[in-house]
């Protein structure tokens, strides 16, 4: 995240608190992998710390190199396949739902391809004034980012949930922002720019009603 890992903690700790709230508001089973995503980009916020403090000499070499390591897992290997699968649990039209196939099988693609890079090449992170870089040695590097575009943003864009498609909209605009501004800082300020946004899961959750009482068919839009 920017600035510190002060920053990064304290992010983490209040989007932690809207998962938990977001996660009392579920009312079906399909919603369940959408509550989880705030405390998953939570949990992204806090490995980040230890990057952070790793980069600083306030961590050893290796708490730096593991937490290097599950912060790129999450982001490169984890998101791509988690939010395909997230959107395609709440499409309700057969449509929708055989779109959303495709773009899990961009992002199982996307996850392979990332995933065997980090095992196979090097990577590292570096402090770059108030954001942290990480490099990836990629082959063929285009193909990658847009199976990763599909599969994190598309998949949003394309659900037949009006939430679902101005949450995707606003994030691929924000890459196309941060791209443009800070290529090599994407990683890193794009996810706390998801995590930010997240917020908005727990608001669209608590719409669909009550933390209590009985169970009802959650509507669709």
């Amino acid at each position: 995240m920017c600035f510190s890992p002060e920053a990064d903690v304290v992010a983490g700790i209040v989007i932690g608190g809207v998962g938990i709230d977001a996660a009392r508001h579920v009312r079906d089973r399909a919603q369940w992998p959408l509550a989880a995503l705030p405390l998953l980009l939570a949990g992204h916020s806090l490995v980040e710390a230890f990057v952070w403090w790793g980069l600083r000499g306030d961590v050893s070499g290796r708490v730096l190199t593991v937490a290097t390591t599950v912060y790129l897992v999450i982001a490169f290997v984890v998101l791509p396949v988690y939010i395909p699968v997230m959107a395609l649990l709440l499409e309700r039209s057969a449509t929708h739902r055989a779109m959303e196939i495709v773009t899990l099988v961009a992002g199982v693609l996307c996850s392979v391809w990332l995933g065997v890079a980090l095992l196979t090449r090097p990577f590292v992170a570096r402090a770059d004034g108030h954001h942290i870089v990480y490099h990836v040695h990629l082959q063929a590097g285009p193909a990658v980012i847009i199976l990763y575009l599909v599969s994190t943003c598309g998949a949003l864009i394309i659900s037949g949930r009006r939430f679902l498609r101005w949450y995707g909209i606003v994030n691929l605009a924000a890459v196309a922002v941060l791209a443009w501004v800070a290529t090599d800082a994407v990683t890193s300020l794009w996810c706390v720019w998801a995590a930010i946004t997240c917020v908005s899961v727990a608001v669209y959750l608590r719409a669909t009603g009550p933390a209590a009482g009985p169970r009802a068919p959650v509507p669709v839009g």
